[in-house]
């Protein structure tokens, strides 16, 4: 028990995953009510963290930082990752956040279910200082599961939870939190590495085109990103083909203003969209990578194109196979 004589209230970082879980459910063993918050952007989102808080037991709050995220993503001070991943900085954005919800909203501490060297870069004993340093409220930050292998906390001093009781993990080995699952009858759970779309190969490179020739991307030009086979026709202009019908539906959804819509007329083929200020001589080659993905790719293909102003049509060759390899993202 701890010694306050009150209910204790934390509020933990909750991915969805197994050692997000465990840390919730070691405080809840305690008796301190805890509550979740997930965040989403156009990287992740929260369906994860839902489950988990289902599972486990506590309520969630969910929490959209698209717009602060996005900032740290262009130009992240703490650096990438391996990828376009800027997992220092998104975690210590994501404390901040915590604990401003903490301040308005009366709960004691944070917590999150980080593990010391489980991960060489962010979760070095370097690095889990830095985060809990830039979140602006060091001393109330709580890794449960690393706590014993932690320099003791304010949380901890005050009594808000009991030190003897929480963990003293460390490393990639991941045996004892299994076990602590098969213990508490937690058996369902997602890959550790699956949640951000940042730590993706594939994505990670077509996010940095995108950013390279315009930083001032947004949120509707990182949702084509997840769609579909991807063009660079020239700085500036880029193509999203869809590949089936549901991209085929999504581009169609997802068309802004300012975007161009292409799609064959007559023939079986895919929905793309042409972001960006496109010249005529831009639209021939989008027109052409359109009909190379049709069913009429031996010959002249109709291209309905529309636009803001209206739509027309065009009669074009498919683009020739060396041209569009050169042009894929």
């Amino acid at each position: 028990m701890t010694t306050t004589g009150r209910i204790v209230h934390g509020l933990g970082l909750i991915s969805g995953g197994l050692d997000s879980m465990l840390a919730a459910r070691l405080l809840l063993e305690q008796g301190i009510a805890v509550t979740g918050i997930a965040f989403v952007t156009p990287f992740f989102g929260s369906k994860n963290a839902e489950l988990a808080a289902e599972r486990v037991g506590f309520p969630l709050l969910v929490r959209d930082i698209t717009a602060p995220h996005l900032v740290i993503v262009k130009d992240p001070p703490s650096g990438y990752g391996r990828l376009m991943n800027p997992c220092i900085d998104c975690h210590a954005l994501m404390l901040r956040v915590a604990g401003e919800v903490m301040d308005a909203e009366g709960f004691d501490f944070l917590f999150t279910g980080e593990v010391l060297n489980e991960r060489p870069m962010s979760q070095s004993l370097r690095n889990l200082n830095r985060v809990a340093n830039l979140s602006g409220r060091p001393g109330r930050v709580l890794r449960p599961l690393s706590a014993r292998r932690l320099k003791e906390t304010e949380v901890e001093r005050e009594g808000l939870v009991d030190r003897a009781r929480l963990l003293n993990l460390e490393g990639r080995s991941r045996q004892r939190q299994f076990e602590l699952a098969r213990g508490w009858g937690l058996t369902e759970y997602p890959n550790p590495a699956g949640g951000c779309l940042l730590t993706d190969p594939g994505f990670s490179r077509r996010l940095k085109d995108l950013l390279d020739h315009g930083p001032e991307a947004g949120a509707h030009e990182l949702e084509l990103l997840k769609i579909g086979r991807q063009f660079r026709i020239r700085a500036g202009v880029k193509a999203t083909v869809g590949k089936n019908a549901v991209h085929n539906a999504a581009l169609t959804a997802l068309r802004g203003p300012g975007d161009l819509l292409l799609r064959t007329g007559g023939v079986p083929g895919p929905v793309m969209i042409i972001s960006g200020a496109a010249s005529e001589a831009d639209i021939a080659i989008g027109a052409g990578i359109c009909a190379r993905y049709s069913d009429g790719s031996d010959g002249r293909v109709r291209i309905v194109v529309e636009g803001d102003a209206g739509s027309r049509e065009l009669l074009v060759d498919p683009i020739a196979p060396d041209e569009l390899v050169a042009r894929r993202i």
